[in-house]
């Protein structure tokens, strides 16, 4: 992933954990606009979120935040 989603990531992940406490859960959906301007993007955040790592459909803030810092 470029630098720039995952800033965007830990960005809206640091806004979900502060609206909504350490527990707040979200889908890789949470970090792309409702219509959708850059599939490609979408498609590989999905490939790392659903087949890299085999993550739920609903993971916790935190979680991808710290997995994202390690990337």
């Amino acid at each position: 992933m470029n630098k720039e989603i995952r800033e965007r990531i830990i960005k809206i992940c640091d806004e979900k954990i502060q609206k909504k406490g350490d527990n707040v859960g979200l889908s890789f959906y949470a970090f792309f606009k409702n219509k959708n301007d850059t599939p490609e993007l979408l498609m590989e955040v999905a490939e790392w979120w659903i087949k890299t790592h085999q993550l739920d459909h609903f993971e916790k803030a935190i979680k991808i935040k710290k997995m994202i810092k390690n990337i």
